[in-house]
């Protein structure tokens, strides 16, 4: 998924993250500076579906202008990964994962 609330506020003719975060709070979400920059200029790690109604009421919009489905970014069963394919490409094996073991015999508890 990619976030596109930038582009999506500029549409409402709201430049400035906090012409949006004052529109936020007039609707009782309140959301600190920091918070606001992070879903201002990057991609949330994290977000309630509540904060994500008031934000679409306050641009008039629909959920599906905020999140754009990248489906080519999903990675399917048999197809090689951007990474993979460049070794391959050059003829290099791709190295094998390094499991870490104990010095008292003990085994690790699962990943």
């Amino acid at each position: 998924m990619r976030w596109n609330l930038r582009l999506t506020a500029a549409n409402k003719n709201i430049w400035k993250a906090s012409e949006l975060q004052r529109g936020l709070a007039e609707h009782g979400l309140v959301i600190s500076a920091g918070k606001m920059s992070g879903l201002w200029s990057g991609q949330p790690v994290s977000l309630k579906l509540e904060d994500l109604d008031v934000i679409c009421v306050v641009l008039g919009c629909e959920i599906g202008d905020l999140l754009i489905p990248e489906p080519d970014k999903v990675i399917r069963p048999g197809e090689e990964t951007g990474q993979q394919a460049a070794a391959s490409a050059a003829g290099s094996a791709v190295a094998p994962a390094v499991v870490p073991k104990r010095r008292d015999g003990r085994s690790l508890p699962p990943a």
